[in-house]
């Protein structure tokens, strides 16, 4: 059928029309493309190739170095040796299990560190390497390497450990480190990206702990070149960080050893303190514990005997034991009395064997009583009844504030866990703890260190140098980082009159070189280092008054954790205070029977820096003294100090 020539170019316009809107779009879509184009790769071009180079390089975190820790003579106490490890990369080594099979031919592999390792393999990409077996001998990582075509995707590689070469004899003060756990990034509010590399060794406890930011160091990094999956092709270049700082401290790590030998045995505290300068010489706590145990994560059985031995070996006593401090505290209720002018050196108590004190017999130790009794012969002779005596006059918040002022119920200010404030405890504390009004009876309880008081064996050493110096002597047992010197602890002047003071020494004196005196069979012989002190026990029970008419049950007679807390302090020379010590063995019984003579061992061991000759001690007790040096002596030479000839 013909069309009509004007439809035809009807419909011809129309198509031209829409043929032109189509190109036209089109075009414009095509021009938007093309600018897009220009955009991106003209006008962006920077942008995108930083973007492709981060897909190509990445920067990763290299561990810094940790510190080393020394004694005052730079023997070493804590330090980083080469660690060996074997390393598998799953995806390169095809059958897994396989693998680790063949490798368990030539290396020990622990079936915990084991597990630990496939549970690491299940969470983590096929590419990253996983740790087989940590701190193996050099002879493992030979073998593995001579056999390595025969092992696909098995590395040995080296980095570094913590090692702490005395073992038992620092572990309260020095602490030990080991990898962060998911508990101790929470404790962070913004944990450093170095603490999440895989690990990664952190302190735990001690001075490891509290001087973490300063040994830890700052991390380097280094730029590596990966592929599209993420797996480092090659390393390109490498900023090393800043290692930790060195830290030296101000233990004698000999003396330290000996301490610590002497304590075995018992559940015991003993500080070495430097009255001149403040500094901690010795400040052992027995039991101990070996610190290296815990750096890769001590086993389940070496855990439980720590956790489930009475003596509590994870327990630093040395600071956070706070106990009764018994007669040890008599000195300070006597300063209280002489600084508020209430007695003289020659006024004198009447002692029966008790005090009546509001319907109730406060008794003494000695049952028959001491008659008659000045300040010098009550401490020479421990006398309750004349300190129950003066403390009634003098009150219990006045000996409260002289308690701190040498030290007690204060919290001193050094690197180690859980630091023990202690208690001196006043009217108002009563009233705020536990809501009841402080007793007459609560004064003569507190006036022979029982009742409420309590202190640290730190504490009581603090308490010694200040009433030997007169000065407000302070812990220290950082003696420098890096080489710098930190702050001396010698202390300002206590303001105390100094009458009152050599009057308190003097009686210290008596107590070690009075044949009545409760110290004196542990005196000391060498007159240029006669020593003074006291000699303290402190109650754990309650004595019924039908026990008291029948008898006072023996110490040796109760069980062991009912006996009495046995505790001395002192200091020496007499005429030149050089070193104070205290003491406290847990449930010994009597302080000078149990206390006493393990404090003038070891003062006479730092005075002489080593073995005292047999003529420092009693002629009565040299033989004994002979036999127990060469026992000491004995169990410390087998334990081999490894690369001690190293120095700060």
């Amino acid at each position: 059928m013909k069309r009509n020539p004007r439809e035809l170019e009807q419909t011809h316009k129309t198509f031209s029309r829409r043929a032109l809107l189509v190109g036209g779009i089109q075009a414009a879509m095509i021009g938007t493309l093309a600018m897009r184009m220009r955009f991106m790769q003209v006008d962006q071009a920077d942008q995108f190739r930083l973007l492709a180079e981060e897909n190509r390089i990445n920067i990763r975190l290299v561990p810094p170095t940790r510190g080393e820790i020394f004694d005052r003579e730079g023997r070493v106490l804590g330090r980083n040796i080469p660690s060996y490890r074997v390393v598998l990369v799953p995806e390169d080594a095809g059958d897994v299990d396989k693998v680790i099979a063949d490798l368990a031919q030539l290396v020990q592999l622990d079936p915990e560190e084991l597990e630990r390792a496939r549970t690491e393999m299940r969470r983590s990409p096929p590419f990253l390497p996983i740790t087989l077996a940590d701190q193996v001998t050099w002879e493992d990582i030979s073998r593995v390497a001579v056999n390595a075509p025969a092992l696909p995707g098995i590395t040995p590689e080296v980095g570094l450990t913590r090692v702490y070469p005395r073992h038992e004899d620092l572990a309260h003060v020095v602490g030990y480190v080991g990898p962060v756990s998911d508990y101790d990034l929470n404790q962070l509010e913004d944990p450093e990206p170095v603490l999440r590399i895989p690990r990664f060794q952190i302190g735990k406890v001690g001075l490891e702990a509290k001087h973490e930011s300063l040994l830890r160091g700052k991390a380097g990094s280094k730029r590596v070149e990966v592929n599209a999956s993420g797996r480092v092709m090659r390393e390109l270049d490498r900023r090393e960080g800043e290692p930790g700082a060195d830290l030296q401290l101000t233990i004698d790590a000999d003396l330290q050893e000996y301490t610590q030998a002497r304590l075995a045995g018992e559940s015991a505290a003993a500080v070495v303190l430097d009255c001149e300068t403040g500094d901690l010489r010795a400040i052992s706590s027995a039991p101990s514990f070996d610190p290296n145990l815990f750096v890769r994560g001590i086993s389940v059985p070496d855990y439980r005997s720590l956790t489930e031995d009475k003596y509590r070996p994870l327990a630093n006593k040395t600071v956070q034991g706070v106990y009764p401090p018994g007669s040890t505290f008599k000195m300070i209720t006597a300063m209280a009395a002489l600084e508020e002018g209430l007695i003289g050196p020659d006024e004198t108590v009447y002692c029966p064997g008790f005090l009546e004190v509001s319907g109730r017999r406060f008794h003494c130790w000695k049952r028959g009583g001491h008659g008659h009794v000045n300040l010098e012969n009550s401490l020479k002779q421990s006398c309750d009844v004349y300190y129950y005596d003066l403390a009634l006059k003098v009150g219990i918040d006045k000996i409260s504030a002289m308690a701190n002022r040498f030290g007690l119920g204060v919290r001193h200010d050094l690197p180690m866990s859980a630091v023990a404030a202690g208690l001196a405890p006043d009217r108002a504390w009563k009233r705020r703890v536990h809501d009841q009004e402080w007793l007459v009876g609560d004064t003569a309880n507190a006036s022979i260190g029982q009742g409420y008081m309590l202190a640290s064996p730190l504490q009581l050493a603090v308490m010694t140098a200040r009433i030997a110096t007169g000065r407000e002597v302070a812990p220290r047992l950082v003696k420098s980082v890096n080489g710098i010197e930190q702050p001396s602890g010698a202390g300002e002047p206590l303001g105390m009159n100094e009458n009152n003071l050599r009057k308190m020494r003097r009686a210290m004196y008596a107590v070690s070189n009075d044949r009545r005196g409760t110290a004196y069979g542990s005196r000391i012989i060498e007159d240029a280092y006669r020593m003074a002190g006291k000699t303290g026990t402190s109650q754990v029970r309650n004595i019924t008054a039908a026990e008291r008419a029948a008898g006072v049950i023996r110490n040796e007679d109760l069980p062991w954790e009912r006996r009495d807390h046995a505790l001395f302090v002192g200091f020496a020379p007499y005429e030149n205070p050089r070193y104070a010590v205290s003491v406290v063995v847990e449930h010994g019984g009597g302080g000078s029977r149990a206390a006493a003579p393990v404090a003038r061992d070891v003062l006479l061991q730092a005075l002489y820096g080593g073995t005292p000759p047999l003529d420092a001690y009693p002629q009565k007790d040299r033989s004994r003294i002979e036999a127990q040096q060469e026992r000491l002596e004995r169990e410390r030479r087998p334990r081999a100090r490894p690369n001690e000839s190293d120095r700060a």
